[in-house]
């Protein structure tokens, strides 16, 4: 054999222990992820079922406002009514005084 040869077996066999040495450690990695897969998950989900209560919360305060908001527009527009009638009233009875001053006259 050649010394060229040598360097060629001598850098596959490298190469190869390299890439086992690599795969072995990414594999370790991937079963460290995998155990820890369910609690991160968990912790996710949870952090979402959270969000999806805040968000519901803030909707539902949302409507409730607005809800509100559209009754009282509703009562105000009946007091306004009342308030117009009342004051169609005090015209009348001012018509009325006014009459029966210019009667008494």
């Amino acid at each position: 054999m050649t010394n060229s040869d040598y360097l060629l077996k001598a850098a596959i066999k490298k190469l190869t222990e390299k890439l086992n040495e690599i795969l072995v450690e990414k594999i370790e990695e991937a079963t460290n992820i995998a155990k820890d897969a369910p609690e991160i998950l968990k912790k996710e989900f949870d952090s979402l079922k959270e969000s999806i209560i805040e968000e519901a919360s803030r909707m539902e305060k949302t409507e409730n406002i607005q809800k509100n908001e559209s009754t009282n527009t509703y009562q105000d527009a009946k007091v306004k009514k009342a308030l117009n009638e009342i004051e169609g009233i005090n015209n009348q009875i001012d018509l009325f005084n006014n009459a029966i001053n210019n009667l008494i006259k």
